[in-house]
């Protein structure tokens, strides 16, 4: 085992081909979830100008307790000027603050009496009271967004505010996933005793659709040498990464990098001192397509694309990732000595807010029907004995 990579060596690698997928310019309407490519900077201050905060009426402080109403202002309207003496403007939220007024009093805090207006009995208001003084948001020219954040509800306002009817962002690479195998049947057909279902490649496509990558194409190969060459040929001309599931290993008809070979894609690694997912390969096409070949395995398959693929399609849309997500692990669990271990997890949260790791141990890889029951998986580094409770371990979301 010693002459295997370890995960950190093996994502270094898968990292350092990540490269990037390019940019387009789309719709706002059409940038949720997409991430940006470019800087944003304030179109003007904000607010442009002084802006009343509550509907009421707009005065000069100390000119009085009871005011003669002269008129409205308007949200979206031009400012007015205040008259001089004992007089207001009654005043909506969003208005601008008119020339001459320094202070904004409620309507709850309000008796009318036709035009007169007076304050309830022992309101004193504060000079200055109730206005989002002009710019003090932000000033004109001020960078409100920087590349490689997701576009959010937040980012997609501050776009619209901001006059960019249109925005640049990363390009969604096309995606290719090939399922491997003469065991292999479409979910809504018959199944015979020695035959299943594919699944492996909805995993994947779960995955990658809740992280925003949806140009994705499936399909399925056979477990023979020149069909595998022929389909793998062709699905490496259409799309941007492949990720193939299952012929990786040892076996007689694991026939995918012999396949790969043939069709130019050069190995980067074989095999990652992990469990599950040991026969983990990764190679570049010659036109730099990212190619994985993972176990066919269902635990190995959906956690080797998680922990590897989605963090390369990730870093190839230059997306701005938090710092790794640490959990503390609920029980002791085993460690493995020569391998890193991914073990299957339930999150919860203590009474001080810590997210607990509860271990959900799958009989074997091949055992996948209650990992929907789980929220991911945490990584325990190799070594003897346990992780102990209270270690810090780090998490991987499905």
């Amino acid at each position: 085992m010693s002459d295997l990579l370890s995960v950190t060596r093996a994502m270094e690698l898968v990292l350092d081909y990540a490269g990037s997928f390019g940019t387009e310019t789309v719709d706002l309407t059409m940038a949720a979830g997409r991430v940006l490519q470019q800087t944003i900077h304030a179109e003007r201050a904000q607010p442009p100008y002084d802006r009343v905060m509550m509907d009421g009426i707009a005065y000069r402080h100390g000119t009085g307790q009871t005011l003669v109403s002269h008129g409205i202002q308007r949200a979206g309207a031009p400012g007015q000027a205040l008259p001089d003496g004992p007089v207001c403007l009654e005043v909506m939220t969003g208005a601008v603050l008119p020339e001459g007024a320094d202070t904004v009093v409620p309507v709850e805090r309000l008796v009318r009496e036709g035009r007169l207006i007076r304050f309830e009995e022992g309101y004193e208001p504060r000079k200055g009271q109730f206005i989002h003084r002009r710019g003090s948001d932000c000033a004109a020219g001020t960078e409100l967004l920087s590349p490689g954040r997701r576009l959010d509800g937040p980012a997609l306002a501050v776009l619209a505010g901001n006059g960019h009817a249109q925005v640049s962002v990363s390009r969604i690479p096309s995606i290719g996933i090939v399922a491997t195998g003469d065991e292999l049947v479409d979910v809504g057909g018959p199944v015979r005793d020695w035959e299943i279902r594919r699944s492996n490649e909805f995993a994947l496509t779960g995955a990658l659709l809740s992280r925003g990558f949806n140009c994705i194409e499936r399909s399925v190969v056979p477990d023979d040498l020149a069909e595998t060459i022929v389909a793998l040929r062709e699905q490496l001309s259409r799309h941007d990464v492949l990720i193939l599931s299952g012929g990786v290993s040892m076996g007689a008809f694991d026939h995918v990098p012999k396949a790969l070979s043939k069709i130019g894609v050069e190995r980067v690694f074989h095999k990652v001192a992990q469990r599950p997912g040991k026969p983990l390969w990764f190679g570049v096409g010659p036109e730099g397509q990212r190619v994985f070949g993972l176990p066919g395995n269902p635990v190995s398959a959906t956690t080797c694309g998680v922990r590897y693929v989605m963090p390369m399609l990730l870093a190839g849309q230059g997306l701005s990732r938090p710092e790794p997500y640490t959990v503390m692990l609920d029980t002791d669990a085993e460690r493995i000595p020569t391998l890193t271990r991914f073990l299957p997890v339930k999150l919860h949260y203590d009474a001080t807010g810590q997210a607990r790791a509860t271990p959900c141990p799958m009989p074997t890889s091949g055992d996948f029907s209650f990992l929907a029951s789980t929220d991911g998986f945490v990584e325990l580094s190799r070594g003897d004995g346990v992780s102990s409770r209270g270690t810090a371990v780090l998490f991987h979301g499905w």
